[in-house]
Parts: structure tokens; C-alpha cells; sequence
């Protein structure tokens, strides 16, 4: 036998050791090359997906290739030290510690090897299935499945040179010492953990701060507390499992009434004894989860913002017409000819907007008519208003605004026109999108705005708003272009003379908005996928590098008389902290950050995320239970399996 055929056979013989660090890896690899694939795609090499797809992918490339190296390493090293009786037993039989670090670089590689052809694989006879999803998303007209070498390259590069790395450090994590310490393996005696008062209250103080910080977070301090909140969170959560932790079951040890009952003295010191080498892995698991859970809230919200929409935009196109716009009627004539070539209903009202300065508040003030707001509501069905004479009404420019006028009155006088006005009320039907009309603007009745165009004359006009009512709305993305493509150049090219003209076509918006937060949020899940697979993956391991430990344990327990049902009620109480309680405290993380997340889309288009947000949690939570049973199941059947 070579030696290459040792490496082989040892890699067979710890297949099951093996297995889930082989699936993550797989499903790394995999994920990786369906991002590859659609980077790559031909048919959205000069569309707008292209933009998409390339900052997207290549973002989540790049952190799964930084998470898959990380996530390798841990694995590696829990391997290695599993195995540490192995690797004594060779070196008392002869072999040179050269030679032993061959046969684990060979080791690594052949799996490293066989995660990237099976990821590869796997990956590409799931490409159709993925370009039919991304085709549903963004609603292109063909996505077919189609062969390039750059895609393989790729991943095959990035791979290799990522196992390439990992198996020669790897050795490293190989425990040092004489052999004699290898050979004890597992058998050495653990220390109980020693931990710091002052550091466990310390987690503590950090992590309710941080919760304070979130939940009490305003608009002005938002963006401080992107750059505060991570640092508290990280070190408070360390803190909480190292120390705080072990604080809190030395406590319950010392309580007898507790500690003293049924099987909750094997639990509860088990659970100490453990915690020497799983306070980091509660903290790395927590990290992870926390970015999983964040990662897919996160574009989750963003299409709850694309959901509601059509709520912060009732108007199907706007056109903003400024004084001495010598194309606004050419621009009007063109929106309504293309939207009757197409065959949409539509229902256009013209808005005259004054400008006057008020006495009361020494500001500006927009004044639009109620007849014309009364056009355009009954286009929504809404029932049209009246106003008397020298009575005005609040037009607030958000939903906030219109909570804080509702009590407000208003006795002013417009001082380019000495026309006096009593403004109590708000005008109750949403007709505009936020800010539309300024925002500070009030509705006067035709009697009063005449009047007031009247005495402060031509100079008195601040705009001319266009509002179209579109019944469907989501078809107008091919009106306009022209237009839009013309507000874009003015904006970004230096002319002699400003654009006098606005324009906003909130359907092709939407169709863009939809499509870059849907395919993100596609993107986001595949990658949370890989955080939670190995966040589960990361108990996983380190189960398994105490099992020799946990049979010998379970066999000492079954000759004084343990029942299975006895002892499998000992493992959900060590097994469910240890899995439920570092996803317990990312959750807890995750729904305040989620708290902050609301102040920000509260601020920007006052839409509510807690529903697609509730349902990210409870997805992850379901999924989260079904991994538990699963890699119980899996623990117990090893524990119980006789030993060869």
C-alpha cells in the first residue's frame, strides 16, 4: 500500500466524521458556482441586471469565499484535534512529523477535490432550476441554461487555492506536545472553566445597552449607532459566553434544591465541564446566525418596501413643469400619446402651484387649489371636499407630518398677496407621493386662490404639477423614456441653462426596485443558507470531537442502571443549550437591530417591515428545529453504535 493509498483509505475511514464538513463544503461550492453562473450569463451582458448581478454576486462571492476559508479552518482544527489519538499511535509506530503533515495535506486535498467536483456538479444540474427562478424575479424574457469555461475556472481557482491554503496550515492545529499527549487524546482531565466575575457583569451590561441603544434609537442618532452597535454587540456577546455563562451555572450548582434533583447534577456539570472549549463556539455561532438572520431581514424589508410601493406612489406618472419650460406642452402631448398608443386608462389633472410667503412662520408656502384636488380624488373614488371662503387646509407632505397638523390651527396672513387665511385640518385622501407638492402646502378654495394669483400676479407661480392617474400602473415602464433619458443627461451634464422640467415614471422605478431587491434577496438567502448550515455544522463538530468521551460516558451510565429514555433526556439537556441558547441570543440581537432597521424605512418611506421580518424568524426558527432532531438523531445513533 503507498502512501497516497493510506491518505485514501484514512480519508474512507473517517467518512462519517468527515461527512458534514464534506456537505457544507459542497454546498459552499455549489452556491458559489450558481452566483458564477449568472455572472457570467450572455443574455444580460448589456441589460440592467448585468449592474445587479455584478455587484450583487461578486459581494456575496467574496464573502462566502471569506466565510468558507474561516468556516474550513474551525473545521479542520476540530478534526485534527479528534483525531489526536490517531496521529499518536503513527508516530509511536515511526512516522516523522514531515511525513504525517504529507498525509494530512493529501487528506484535505482529496477532500477538498471531491467538495469542488461534487459542488460543481451539483451546481450546474441546478443552473436551469436557478435561471427559472431568476427569470420569475426579474421577469426578462429568456434566461437559457448555456456552457462557459469561465464558471468552472472560477470556482475551480478559488477553491483550490482555498483548500490549498488550509492543507498546508492545517497541521498546525495538530495539538503539541510528546506523543504521550496525543495518545491520551480525549481522556485528558478538563479543567472546570475559570472565569471572571467582573467580565461576566461587564457581557451583561454591554449586551442590555446595546438592546437600549437599539430600541430608544432615533433619526438623528441612527447613523452613529451603525458604527457603536457591532462593537457592543460583538464584545458583550463574547463576554456573555465565557463568563457569564459559567457565572450563571455556578450559581445554580450551589443551589440544592436545583442541582440535587433527578438528573440535573450530570446536566449541569457536564454543562461547566463543556464550556472550556464551547464559549468560543457559542460566540462563533451567534455571530454567524446573527448575520444570517440580518442578512436576509435586511432585503427581506427591502421588498416589503417594493410590496408597498403603490401605497407611497398613487400616481402612475408625474411631471413637474417649472417656469419658462418652453417644452411642457411638447412633453404633455408626448406622455398622453404614448400611453393611448398602448391602450392605458388614464386620467390626467393639472395642478397650478403658487408660492406666497406666510406672516406666522416667516417661510415659504406652496397653495394649491381644492377643485383641482377634488378632480384628481375622484379619479381614486374618493368624495370631493368644499371650503369656505378665507379657510385653508393642511396638504402635509408624509403620513408623520399629517399626525403632527392634524390639531394644528393657523390664523396667517400671505404677505405677497395680504390675503388672510384661518388653516385648521388636514386634507384627509393620500393622493401624492412624499414631499410632491413641498413641504409646506395648504388648499384653498377657488375663490381665494384666484385672488391670491390675482394680487400677487405672475411671479406668484412656483410650478405647474401634472399628475396621471394610470389604472394599470406597471405598464407604463416604456412611457417617457425619452423624457427620463433627458432629465438624466441634464443632470449629469453642465448646461448654460437649468433643466426646467421633472419627471417620474414610478412604474419603471418600481420594475427596477422590484427586480434588484427580489434577485438580493435570492442572493441573500443562498448565502444565509451557508451561514446556517454551518453555524449547525459548527455543534456538529464539536460533538464529535468528544465522542470517544460521550461513549465512554454512556456506557459507564448503562452499566449502573440508565434507562435510554433516561439517557435521552440527559442529551436534550446538554444538546438544546448548546443549539437552541446561541441562536436564542441572536435572535434576541436580531429583533433589535430589526427595531433600528424600522426607525430608518419609518424616516425614508414610513412603511412597517414587521410582518416580512416576522416571517424571516419564524422560517429560520422551523428550520432551526428540524436541524436539532436532525443531528440528534445523528449523536445518539453514534453514541449508541458499538465501538470497533
Amino acid at each position: 500500500m503507498t502512501f497516497r493509498q493510506f491518505a485514501y483509505r484514512n480519508v474512507l475511514r473517517n467518512r462519517r466524521v468527515y461527512a458534514a464538513f464534506f456537505m457544507a463544503s459542497v454546498f459552499s461550492v455549489m452556491v458559489f458556482f450558481l452566483y458564477s453562473m449568472l455572472l457570467f450569463h450572455p443574455s444580460i451582458e448589456n441589460t440592467f441586471l448585468k449592474e445587479i448581478s455584478t455587484l450583487g454576486m461578486g459581494i456575496a462571492e467574496i464573502i462566502l469565499f471569506i466565510f468558507t476559508l474561516f468556516f474550513l479552518f474551525y473545521s479542520m482544527r476540530a478534526f485534527l484535534q479528534a483525531r489526536s489519538k490517531e496521529f499518536g499511535v503513527l508516530l509511536l509506530l515511526g512516522m516523522a512529523k514531515r511525513q504525517l503533515h504529507r498525509l494530512i495535506f493529501i487528506e484535505t486535498m482529496l477532500l477538498g477535490f471531491a467538495s469542488i467536483i461534487s459542488g460543481i456538479f451539483l451546481g450546474f444540474m441546478f443552473s436551469k432550476f436557478f435561471f427559472m427562478i431568476v427569470k420569475a424575479i426579474v421577469q426578462i424574457p429568456v434566461l437559457p441554461l448555456y456552457l462557459s469555461w469561465k464558471p468552472f475556472v472560477l470556482t475551480m481557482g478559488a477553491f483550490l487555492s482555498l483548500f490549498a491554503i488550509i492543507s498546508y496550515i492545517a497541521p498546525v492545529f495538530i495539538q503539541q506536545g510528546q506523543v504521550s499527549d496525543l495518545l491520551n487524546g480525549d481522556m485528558a482531565v478538563q479543567s472546570v472553566y475559570s472565569y471572571s466575575k467582573s467580565r461576566g457583569i461587564f457581557g451583561v451590561v454591554l449586551l442590555l445597552l446595546a438592546y437600549a441603544m437599539a430600541a430608544f434609537v432615533s433619526r438623528s442618532s441612527i447613523i452613529s449607532l451603525f458604527f457603536l452597535l457591532p462593537p457592543l454587540l460583538t464584545v458583550g456577546t463574547y463576554y456573555f459566553f465565557t463568563d457569564t455563562l459559567p457565572l450563571v451555572l455556578h450559581a445554580l450548582r450551589r443551589q440544592k434544591k436545583i442541582f440535587w434533583r433527578d438528573f440535573w447534577m450530570i446536566s449541569i456539570s457536564e454543562s461547566i465541564v463543556r464550556l472550556k472549549e464551547n464559549a468560543r463556539m457559542f460566540f462563533i455561532v451567534t455571530i454567524v446566525s446573527t448575520i444570517a438572520f440580518m442578512s436576509v431581514g435586511i432585503l427581506a424589508s427591502l421588498t416589503s418596501f417594493a410590496s408597498q410601493y403603490r401605497e407611497v406612489n398613487p400616481l402612475g406618472l408625474i411631471y413637474k413643469s417649472l417656469p419658462h419650460n418652453d417644452y411642457e406642452y411638447q412633453h404633455i402631448a408626448k406622455l398622453t400619446n404614448e400611453l393611448d398608443q398602448q391602450g392605458l386608462d388614464y386620467w390626467a389633472v393639472r395642478f397650478r402651484v403658487l408660492e406666497q410667503q406666510s406672516s406666522y412662520t416667516k417661510n415659504k408656502v406652496n397653495i394649491v387649489k381644492l377643485s383641482d384636488l377634488n378632480e384628481l380624488a375622484a379619479t381614486f373614488g374618493e368624495k370631493p371636499l368644499s371650503l369656505q371662503s378665507g379657510h385653508a387646509l393642511f396638504l402635509p407632505a408624509t403620513a408623520a407630518a399629517a399626525n403632527q397638523l392634524s390639531t394644528e390651527s393657523v390664523n396667517t396672513e400671505l404677505a405677497d398677496s395680504s390675503v388672510s387665511l384661518e388653516i385648521e385640518g388636514v386634507y384627509p385622501y393620500k393622493l401624492f407621493p412624499p414631499n410632491a407638492l413641498g413641504l409646506n402646502t395648504i388648499v384653498v378654495n377657488h375663490l381665494d386662490f384666484d385672488r391670491i394669483e390675482e394680487q400677487a400676479g405672475v411671479d406668484a407661480l412656483a410650478f405647474n404639477y401634472y399628475a396621471f392617474n394610470v389604472r394599470d400602473w406597471q405598464e407604463t415602464r416604456e412611457i417617457g423614456l425619452s423624457i427620463h433619458a433627458q432629465v438624466l443627461a441634464g443632470l449629469m451634464l453642465e448646461h448654460r441653462d437649468p433643466v426646467r422640467y421633472e419627471f417620474e415614471n414610478p412604474g419603471l422605478n418600481y420594475s427596477h426596485i422590484r427586480m434588484t431587491f427580489s434577485l438580493l434577496l435570492f442572493i441573500g438567502l443562498l448565502l444565509a443558507g451557508v451561514f446556517f448550515l454551518a453555524s449547525g455544522s459548527f455543534i456538529y463538530f464539536r460533538l464529535y470531537t468528544s465522542l470517544s468521551y460521550d461513549r465512554r460516558q454512556y456506557a459507564v451510565l448503562q452499566r449502573i442502571g440508565m434507562t435510554d429514555r433516561e439517557f435521552t433526556k440527559i442529551v436534550n439537556r446538554q444538546l438544546i443549550p448548546q443549539f437552541f441558547f446561541p441562536w436564542g441570543v441572536s435572535f434576541i440581537h436580531s429583533v433589535f437591530a430589526f427595531m433600528s432597521l424600522q426607525v430608518i424605512w419609518d424616516a425614508l418611506a414610513e412603511i412597517s417591515i414587521v410582518k416580512e421580518l416576522a416571517l424571516v424568524l419564524a422560517g429560520f426558527a422551523l428550520m432551526q428545529i428540524f436541524y436539532f432532531y436532525l443531528i440528534r438523531w445523528r449523536y445518539i445513533s453514534h453514541i449508541k453504535a458499538p465501538t470497533s
